[in-house]
């Protein structure tokens, strides 16, 4: 994560997404969507998706997911890095605020690690947000890995702010269900994950999966165990890791 994206000393924008649920009538008051474009790979960008940014007038996200979606309409593209991420909401609420219709778009879906940009782009516009859930690559993680939702624990690194409530939650629940795990990078990456939950008692012998680049055409699979993961941490450091920044770790339970 960048060095000026930085959430320990102050509110964190995901609690103003979450802090109260939708207004029944947001989809009459020509409503600001935050829409989630899937994994990267168009074929799983749903048909609602599709429509929000198709009819937008301005799309604004950052480049990465805006590059995967620009052939998809005609608006105009805001991109942005976490460096110019305010001052480019800034320019969305303004084009908003003018009569345009605005689609703000995220990786996968936007309540798997999303709700801090969901919760700037609230912020900005002053405008009612409206969620369109995408498929995420933490849904194609537990197919892959045969984890079932009901039996599995999710929790995402990849935010700013303090992370230690997600690890000690990962902590308490290692072996006896299922991990699905969003690592933040690079200092929290998979091999980081498993030293922790190694030093925290887990067995070194529970299966786990590093699923890279899922539904593209490159997409890895590595099974290992935790301890396999564990003595890759002499191969990484803040800023470099065997897997890509990518990737979702699976545990299995016993």
């Amino acid at each position: 994560m960048s060095d000026t994206y930085d959430l320990d000393s102050g509110p964190d924008p995901a609690a103003l997404a979450a802090s109260v649920p939708e207004p029944e009538s947001v989809s009459a008051e020509n409503p600001v969507y935050a829409v989630g474009i899937g994994p990267g790979n168009l074929e799983y960008l749903t048909p609602r998706s599709e429509r929000a940014i198709r009819d937008a007038d301005v799309v604004v996200g950052f480049e990465t997911v805006v590059e995967f979606v620009r052939e998809k309409t005609n608006a105009d593209l805001l991109r942005c890095g976490y460096r110019d991420e305010a001052e480019t909401l800034a320019t969305f609420a303004d084009r908003v605020a003018n009569g345009e219709s605005g689609t703000a778009v995220l990786m996968g879906d936007p309540n798997h690690s999303g709700y801090q940009f969901v919760g700037k782009v609230q912020s900005a516009v002053k405008r009612p947000v409206r969620v369109i859930p995408g498929i995420s690559s933490l849904q194609v993680a537990a197919s892959r890995a045969r984890t079932p939702m009901e039996e599995t624990v999710f929790v995402t690194l990849h935010k700013s702010g303090d992370i230690t409530p997600d690890l000690r939650r990962l902590c308490d629940e290692v072996g006896d269900r299922h991990l699905l795990v969003l690592p933040r990078p690079y200092d929290w990456m998979p091999e980081d994950i498993a030293a922790e939950l190694l030093d925290a008692g887990a067995s070194p012998s529970l299966e786990a999966l590093v699923l890279e680049r899922l539904t593209h055409d490159d997409e890895e699979v590595k099974t290992t165990t935790l301890g396999g993961l564990q003595a890759l941490t002499n191969e990484s450091d803040d800023e470099t890791s065997p897997f890509s920044d990518l990737s979702i770790l699976a545990v299995r339970s016993n």
